[in-house]
């Protein structure tokens, strides 16, 4: 990544965020807010139903104050059936906290129209994607024109390692793999691919939430309560203390991109393997033959990561 290219990106980039919240969403949303030019939310069927997650998307919007349009989108991947991630995040993609009554509603029922008439009427727009692809695939594929107009699309998804949903694969890519396909081979100007390997790196454990409650304020207290549940739950599964926090890492790629590493290199999915559904083919071979079309991000600061998530997410009230 270039000079110029890193102080372009720090400059508030105006980005359409595609989620599925999800309590990793949910603080990707707050952080976007406070560091991007936030132009719209779409929402996608992932970790939970996508009624639940447009839900969510409004919920987040309410508590912050946040003005701009949510768009509900897909309720189902291309060809797959629907799967989502009661475990991780909880029968309605935010456990944890009592949930206020959401008096927000959508602007629309197209988040693929969104997508479309955005990047049509302006030219450098990212895409941050945080959740399964649906939406951005069916974007291009059904208005291949703004492939050429996107400044690039970011997203949290894949890994060059083991997965998190099957042994070698991750939720957001196993859950609609036709579509991420779709978007690794689009040929976008940049591709920005924060993986397991990278999001594991920056977790919230009682330090961040104990961060959370003295900053004060509604929002950081539902936030910390998400994570009271997001990390009790990882606790129960693997016996760890913290809990990697995934969506906010494709947000920083773009408005803190000193903080992580990033490497060219050529990226496939595999969408029907017995064993391998969902899972990203990272050529890391010296002298590999393949065209690199992904920038991997391999390493983050964790520690100046977790401040500026946690000064973002104290900033509302």
């Amino acid at each position: 990544m270039t000079t110029a290219t890193a102080a372009a990106m720090t400059t508030r980039p105006a980005i359409i965020l595609d989620c599925d919240p999800g309590h990793d969403d949910a603080v990707a949303m707050l952080l976007a807010a406070r560091h991007c030019e936030l132009l719209a939310v779409t929402t996608v069927s992932g970790n939970a139903p996508l009624h639940l997650t447009t839900q969510n998307a409004l919920l987040v919007c309410q508590l912050a104050g946040l003005d701009m349009p949510v768009h509900a989108g897909a309720d189902r991947p291309l060809l797959v059936s629907a799967a989502h991630a009661p475990r991780a995040h909880g029968r309605t993609g935010l456990d944890g906290p009592v949930r206020p009554d959401v008096h927000r509603t959508v602007a629309s029922n197209d988040a693929v129209g969104c997508i479309i008439e955005t990047v049509r009427a302006r030219d450098g727009v990212w895409i941050v994607a945080v959740g399964p692809l649906t939406n951005v695939a069916l974007a291009i594929r059904q208005a291949p024109d703004i492939v050429d107009r996107l400044a690039g699309i970011s997203l949290m998804g894949g890994g060059a390692g083991p997965g998190n949903v099957t042994p070698t694969a991750e939720f957001n890519i196993w859950a609609d793999p036709h579509a991420a396909q779709i978007v690794f081979a689009a040929g976008v100007p940049r591709l920005l691919m924060a993986g397991l390997h990278l999001t594991h790196q920056l977790c919230v454990g009682p330090e961040v939430i104990a961060a959370l409650r003295a900053g004060g304020g509604t929002v950081a207290g539902f936030v910390a309560e998400l994570f009271d549940f997001y990390v009790a739950g990882y606790r129960e599964r693997a016996g760890l203390d913290a809990a990697p926090l995934h969506d906010p890492c494709a947000v920083l790629a773009l408005t803190h991109p000193e903080l992580l590493g990033f490497a060219a290199r050529r990226v496939e999915v595999e969408t029907t393997g017995v064993l391998t559904r969902g899972m990203t083919v990272v050529d890391e071979r010296p002298g590999a033959d393949g065209t690199p079309n992904c920038d991997v991000a391999y390493g983050i600061d964790a520690d100046a990561a977790a401040e500026l998530i946690v000064d973002a997410v104290c900033s509302y009230r």
